[in-house]
């Protein structure tokens, strides 16, 4: 078969499909470019799950009946100012949107600039181009899409259905409306208003309300400010409390100079930044602004822009993961406030209480599974490293007590009480959480605050206590080694051996001693103590895929800190233990000044905290 040059409307239908995929990639382009305009407001109709029409309209710059036919023209635009594909300070920059969709729609444009004296309208139908001609707008553009891939109708057999496809058009405009503030939106679709988004400011205050109307009050109120710079590397925005999480990472938005992106090392440093504090499968809420100098990143990796690279991935992972970490240091016991609601509403639920188990096992569910390379048993390692809170020791059972002297009145059902506040009580009511006023079921501290009510899980609690304190043991005394006594050879390919031997500095600091045995082998001749005995091919072969996806170790960090997790819980105070009330005081006020101590180590809640207005609600009284 010879080699021919493709028609240029077939080259036109070929770009269209890398760059409009979806209804709501038009969506994307369209608004995009609005953006760019300097538009202060944008409207968007979808009809018809966009297979019928799409029309953004703006208030920016316009167009001259000129520009208006080169704007449809391949690689045409007013975005590079130079040929410096390494700087870009726009939205769009390629030229292929408006043609693209040309290609494959019929597509009309009317545009105004200031100071002309009439509008002008182009149409583009199938790819070719009738206009411009007068029309009539006030100012700004307006850019109508109709009939989408009616010029190739196989794609429209590979569309969503219209709810589908127009949740997808709200997203690409949820997103956009967090990056800016400052302009407002609408999206309307079949008639029915959908999405209607003010215009506020480019401030902190700006940007949160507009990512309270979007992510939900629910997400600001328990929303942690992040703020951090490092060699002209700004990230700025809110990370959910860990207590407030989801089953999928839909409510994780990460943006790059403004710009929307899904890129894997980033989602891979935040999962890093959350490591030990959120439930296995659980995903943060969050929205990251990160702005660099656009040399430093590169935009044009992707036919959508929505991946980008950076030219020092490793500074912005580092900041990504220390910001969030330090952010949530900073928060120390506090946890989600949908907690207290999530209980008050499960008083409020009037169905029957189903049957329960024993008490440990309602409320611990086993701990996630260990990594398959680690075989040590744990309880010997739990006696060496074992960092307990100083609680007075365990006070024997009492023998029950008269009820006050009231007839008719058993002995109620808690292990403990403390009978008055004291004098010396009057002060730690007024701490963050209370004072001590009961143990239930010897497991639940109860404790009065100046305006609620919290109870806390006394195992939970102690178990990120203990923690915390090992944690900080380990940064500083380091990671014990074990020497084998016979070093062990791992054989893999010669790429994954190569990153390994590369990253051998950094395996050393968390314990994990090799160097390489030839071609595709390494020799592994020490390992950290606390993983006991290991497999070490499958340690290594999961360490070398970490680092080729991700560039950074996660799997030795998160096993470490697996290990001392699991030794936190068996070294802590169990449930069924029954404390004093010096003691549990203690375990509150130390809870007040441990980072993290909102949630255990396996991310269940550390305790729930019910305001005095909404138990009067429960009893009719407000």
């Amino acid at each position: 078969m010879r080699i021919r040059r493709l028609p240029d409307g077939v080259i036109n239908r070929i770009a269209a499909g890398e760059v409009i995929e979806r209804p709501a990639s038009v969506v994307k382009e369209l608004v995009e470019n609005a953006i760019d305009a300097g538009a202060t407001a944008i409207d968007v109709i979808f009809a018809e799950g966009g297979r019928t029409l799409i029309r953004v309209t703006d208030d920016g710059c316009g167009m001259d009946p000129q520009e208006l036919t080169l704007a449809v023209e391949r690689h045409a635009t007013s975005k590079l100012a130079d040929d410096a594909l390494l700087r870009i300070e726009t939205m769009g920059f390629r030229g292929e949107a408006l043609p693209s969709i040309g290609a494959v729609s019929r597509l009309s444009i009317v545009s105004r600039p200031p100071g002309a004296e009439t509008a002008h309208e182009i149409r583009v139908e199938g790819g070719r181009l009738a206009g411009p001609k007068p029309a009539a707008l006030g100012g700004g553009t307006r850019i109508e899409v109709r009939d989408l891939f009616y010029a190739v109708p196989a794609r429209l057999k590979f569309l969503k259905s219209q709810r589908a496809e127009t949740t997808e058009a709200s997203e690409v405009v949820k997103r956009l409306a967090m990056a800016h503030p400052d302009i407002a939106f609408s999206l309307t679709g079949n008639e029915r208003n959908l999405l209607t988004y003010p215009a506020g400011t480019r401030d902190e205050a700006g940007f949160r309300r507009r990512l309270g109307a979007i992510m939900g009050r629910e997400f600001t109120e328990n929303a942690l400010t992040v703020a951090e710079e490092r060699e002209g590397v700004r990230l700025t925005g809110l990370a959910g409390l860990p207590t407030l999480n989801r089953a999928y990472a839909n409510m994780q938005f990460l943006f790059v100079n403004g710009r929307p992106v899904r890129d894997r090392q980033l989602t891979g440093a935040v999962r890093g930044a959350y490591q030990d504090t959120l439930p296995r499968g659980r995903h943060p809420m969050l929205a990251l602004f990160i702005d660099c100098a656009p040399e430093d990143v590169d935009v044009n990796v992707h036919p959508a822009k929505a991946e980008v690279r950076f030219r020092d991935q490793g500074l912005v992972r580092g900041l990504i993961v220390g910001a969030i970490r330090r952010a949530l240091a900073a928060a120390g016991h506090r946890a989600s406030t949908s907690l207290g609601g999530a209980a008050l509403d499960a008083l409020n639920e009037t169905a029957p209480p189903q049957a329960a188990g024993p008490a440990d096992a309602a409320h611990y569910p086993p701990a996630p599974q260990r990594q398959p390379y680690a075989m040590a048993g744990l309880a010997e390692q739990a006696a060496a490293y074992h960092a307990p809170l100083d609680l007075p020791a365990a006070a024997p059972s009492a023998a029950p007590r008269p009820a006050h002297g009231l007839p008719g009145l058993a002995e109620p059902s808690a292990d403990a009480r403390i009978e008055e506040a004291s004098a010396q009580d009057a002060g730690q009511v007024a701490r963050p959480l209370g004072a001590a006023r009961a143990q239930l079921h010897e497991n639940y501290i109860v404790a009065q605050t100046e305006d609620g009510v919290v109870i806390v899980d006394q195992h939970a609690a102690h178990e990120r206590l203990v923690y915390e304190r090992m944690k900080a043991a380990l940064a500083r005394d380091g990671i014990a080694r074990q020497p084998l006594l016979v070093p062990e050879v791992v054989d893999l390919d010669e790429t994954a051996a190569d990153r390994l031997i590369a990253a051998g500095d950094e395996l050393a600091d968390l314990g994990l001693v090799l160097e390489g045995f030839g071609p595709g082998a390494v020799a592994v001749r020490e390992v950290p103590a606390l993983l006991g005995k290991v497999d070490a091919k499958a340690m290594l072969q999961d360490l070398s895929d970490e680092l080729g996806e991700l560039g950074e170790i996660f799997t030795l960090k998160e096993h470490i800190d697996h290990v001392l997790a699991t030794m936190a819980c068996h070294g802590s105070v169990r449930s069924g233990r029954r404390l004093k009330p010096e003691e549990m005081n203690a375990l509150l006020r130390e809870m007040e000044a441990t980072p993290r101590s909102g949630q255990c180590n396996h991310g269940r809640p550390t305790y729930v905290e019910l305001k005095l207005a909404d138990i009067e609600k429960l009893f009719s009284r407000r």
